[in-house]
């Protein structure tokens, strides 16, 4: 991390759902690997701040130190916990794997601290609150590097931790729902209020490719409180951005949302991408072996269409690709840019053919002028492609 080869996502992610629990993010840290600096940056950390989640340094090598460096700030000894050392026993049986003596240290705890428990992995978290400093007490919750280790331990352990310690109000519940379509200010400028830090659920706003996540928390009393509060502000919000919501969860993307549409319907549906990128076929291959999917072409160019299926017009070229292909429904765009991968400099805005062919043969097209950052702009024109394509589902239900 230190050297630049490797971004902190883990960071960014821990920031935001820091934020959407009520507690101020003050300060990023990264550290290299030698015990003094280890035990330098968090002694630091528990001088200026309540609550410090660090992640990585948790694993069986020499270089892990996240460990010894709270033990050695704090002055106390490590301890061996035999639930965690039976778990990682456990791990290794399951994956019929010999264990190497040296992940014993995993299961190895700063004396008078907590484990948080790791269902995916080896190495388990670290709970541990430190002596008063400061006139305030903090409170250390270290984390695996591992992304979707430490994102699972954080929600579920952690998170519910924190808000504990914050009063009466124990439980916690999230509830994800994805946009496509408007841009972030846009969207918060629609939903006002509802995004301010002091609101009651919080709702969290993020943008990974212009999909767009509105992400509701909500504490309570109980998991039926939560809910209460999640349904009522998922109703607020429809009544705001309607237009551009397509579903819920996580994972959830718009091929899911076509996929479900198309599968209710007993139909399928065809790409055509031209020009040098096909992420839809990428995309719509992951679903995995769905009815709905009926296949995808990865052309250079529109050109190329109707040579390969004899069509003297657009019209001629999609009858004889429906015919051919046994489609019901075809989605074509007809031009993703060549990006430089090694360039940030923005693309300019240019014309996009979004073409949709349903099963009588109808040509509805919508023209979008897009442009962007590389890492994007191919991307932003599949997901305006389903967008449209989800449009016309939707006025010919």
């Amino acid at each position: 991390m230190t050297s630049g080869a490797r971004l902190d996502t883990n960071a960014q992610w821990l920031s935001r759902r820091l934020g959407e629990l009520g507690i101020q993010v003050t300060f990023h840290s990264t550290v290299g690997d030698t015990l003094e600096h280890n035990v330098d940056v968090f002694r630091t950390a528990a001088g200026r701040a309540d609550i410090i989640v660090s992640t990585g340094g948790l694993g069986p090598t020499r270089d892990d130190l996240t460990r010894e460096a709270l033990a050695a700030m704090a002055n106390v000894p490590l301890e061996m916990d035999h639930s965690a050392m039976e778990h990682i026993e456990q791990m290794f049986a399951r994956r019929k794997r010999d264990m190497p003596d040296r992940n014993r240290v995993q299961a190895m705890f700063p004396q008078g601290s907590l484990q948080i428990f790791n269902p995916q992995g080896t190495a388990p978290g670290i709970d541990f609150s430190l002596p008063e400093q400061n006139c305030h007490q903090a409170r250390i919750f270290a984390l695996p590097g591992v992304p979707a280790e430490m994102k699972r331990m954080f929600d579920e352990t952690v998170a519910p931790r924190i808000l504990e310690s914050k009063g009466n109000q124990t439980e916690i519940k999230q509830h994800v729902m994805k946009f496509f379509g408007t841009g972030e200010s846009d969207m918060e400028t629609r939903l006002g209020p509802m995004i301010a830090r002091d609101r009651e659920p919080r709702v969290g706003i993020t943008v990974s490719t212009a999909t767009i996540s509105l992400r509701i928390t909500a504490t309570g009393t109980d998991t039926q409180d939560c809910q209460n509060q999640i349904d009522q502000t998922r109703t607020e919000i429809l009544e705001r951005v309607s237009e551009f919501y397509f579903g819920e969860g996580d994972d959830y993307e718009q091929q899911d949302a076509i996929n479900e549409t198309l599968l209710k319907r007993e139909q399928n549906l065809l790409l055509i991408e031209c020009g040098r990128a096909a992420p839809l076929g990428d995309w719509f291959a992951k679903l995995g072996d769905s009815p709905a999917f009926a296949g995808g072409l990865s052309l250079p160019d529109p050109e190329r269409l109707q040579q390969i299926f004899a069509g003297d017009t657009l019209q001629t070229t999609v009858t004889n690709v429906q015919a051919k292909s046994g489609a019901d429904w075809v989605l074509i765009i007809d031009r993703y840019p060549e990006v430089c991968r090694t360039s940030h400099l923005p693309l300019p805005a240019s014309e996009i053919n979004l073409i949709v062919v349903s099963p009588d043969g109808e040509i509805m097209t919508r023209k979008e002028t897009l442009g962007g950052h590389p890492d994007v702009i191919q991307p932003r024109i599949a997901k305006a492609g389903m967008a449209w394509l989800r449009q016309v589902l939707n006025d010919k239900a």
